[in-house]
């Protein structure tokens, strides 16, 4: 029998999983990497930390799998985009800590970019909104504060890239990303397909220190080197992108929400580009061969990492598993609300200046009351960026693919489709980010075509509405209420 690996580096932990001819996973392994916070929605990864825990990770799952590596057709890459990190050619060293794609430090940056009228060209070349979120100014910030990055540009021993890029780096010795990993840079010109010119000049950012793109299936990425075999890597995606693909949302209009760190809605757009004109993203999804396949995005910055607060921050929860029986019957009366700004907000609004907020708490607010509100505010920003998206494409949907780890929540998708009034479909692999980039790897080798890869994840569980519509909309009028008051606050 023939495996794909599959390396899932997310914003918390490093998975590694590998996946049989079914596309069942047979083993996994995972290990979380530190936090930093240097300052104030600063967001810092250690990238040696997370190379150990690649590597780690991807022999305790082979081993686990009680496989040989001969086995693995090819490793699939899928990551946190829009982290970036730099590091020396010569020596392979990392030059810094990576900055995290939640990191705020760059919103001065983008706030110049948009006073010296940069904003539609930007929009109009890359389909991103100019904001801290992505990775240009990440790199700009790395290459003007970081001395050792500054001298290894002025030496030409410089690279640079996203997560994705470093991985392929330390296991390939290659400098490549691919087209949706790159799409996420405020670098990329999704009307040629390439790196711009003239983006880089007005970042200062030279183009030669970025990877190499390459399609997502056609040519390996590299070899991985072990044992006397050489691996290909194939099905490099970012998180988001890989998601849909493990969807098997290959149709145009298909569209789906993963739950993570954040919650990210993707629909694909097919061919076509569209252009949001309410704060959405227009975004590469994949490229097969010389066929591109767009989408459009909504990015919520705090989601999973609410329930980590809860947990970590407040010591209110000891595992995500009691979040549903502490909400248990408990009905959407409370005037509570939680906005979860952390580090600003993220689509349809696109504030850097918002902060975390809670409303409506009175002496008899419990526990039970803010693991609640915490929760529903998971539900109440997809919902946000749903409507979003009807509103820019003209279309009405009565489906939602999900998938993340707290789609386990009963409580937490009965409550999305009783606001959102969908039916919420949960698939039998709720791993779609990992299944992705393991479907991708074993595209053309594996598995044959498209069609085959439909069959592979069907529905396990749905949700449809179940409460008052009436009372869902007066009640969202106040969440909004709750919103515009955690705006402009830093």
């Amino acid at each position: 029998m023939s495996y794909i690996l599959t390396i899932d580096q997310g914003t918390s932990s490093t998975r590694s999983l590998v996946i049989n001819e079914k596309a069942q996973i047979v083993s996994s392994s995972q290990m979380e990497h530190k936090q930093y916070y240097p300052a104030e929605a600063w967001v810092e990864h250690d990238p040696l930390e997370i190379k150990e825990n690649v590597l780690k990770t991807m022999k305790e799952a082979v081993n686990s799998a009680k496989i040989d590596w001969n086995e693995i057709k090819s490793i699939g890459v899928t990551n946190q985009r829009e982290t970036v990190v730099a590091w020396n050619k010569s020596t392979g060293i990392p030059l810094a800590n990576a900055i995290v794609w939640q990191c705020r430090r760059t919103a001065p940056m983008i706030q110049q970019l948009i006073n010296d009228g940069y904003r539609d060209v930007f929009h109009e070349k890359t389909g991103l909104v100019l904001d801290a979120y992505f990775s240009g100014t990440k790199i700009k910030w790395l290459t003007e504060n970081v001395p050792k990055v500054s001298e290894s540009l002025k030496n030409s021993e410089l690279a640079v890239g996203t997560i994705d890029s470093w991985i392929i780096y330390f296991l390939t010795g290659n400098h490549k990303t691919d087209a949706s990993n790159a799409s996420r840079t405020l670098l990329y010109n999704l009307n040629n397909m390439e790196w711009d010119n003239e983006l880089g000049e007005i970042l200062k950012i030279p183009i030669s220190i970025l990877p190499d793109v390459n399609p997502n299936n056609a040519e390996p990425f590299g070899y991985f080197e072990i044992e006397g075999n050489q691996i290909p890597i194939r099905g490099v995606l970012g998180d988001q992108q890989a998601a849909l693909f493990g969807h098997g949302a290959f149709n145009e209009g298909d569209m789906k929400s993963t739950y993570g760190t954040g919650n990210f809605i993707l629909m694909n757009t097919g061919s076509e580009r569209k252009f949001s004109k309410n704060g959405l993203l227009t975004t590469v999804g994949w490229q097969i061969g010389n066929q591109m396949t767009y989408a459009v995005e909504g990015s919520v910055f705090i989601t999973g990492a609410a329930l980590l607060w809860l947990r970590d921050g407040l010591g209110l929860i000891n595992d995500y598993s009691e979040i549903d029986r502490l909400v248990d019957n408990h009905s959407p009366t409370s005037e509570l609300f939680f906005v979860p700004a952390f580090v600003g907000l993220g689509a349809p609004h696109w504030d850097s200046s918002a902060r975390g907020m809670m409303i409506g708490i009175t002496r008899d607010t419990n526990k039970k009351d803010i693991v609640y509100a915490t929760l529903e505010s998971i539900a109440y920003q997809t919902d946000d960026l749903i409507n979003v998206m009807k509103l820019d494409t003209n279309m009405s949907f009565d489906k939602l693919r999900v998938d993340g780890g707290i789609t386990r929540s009963k409580a937490l998708m009965q409550r999305q489709a009783d606001i959102s009034r969908v039916e919420i479909i949960v698939p039998e692999n709720i791993e779609t980010t990992a299944l992705g980039a393991g479907l991708m790897a074993g595209l053309g080798s594996i598995w044959e075509d498209l069609d085959t890869l439909r069959e592979l994840n069907p529905p396990k569980e749905s949700y449809t509405p179940s409460t008052d519509e009436g009372k869902e909309l007066k009640r969202k009028e106040k969440w909004k209420e709750a919103v515009n008051r955690s705006k402009s606050w830093a």
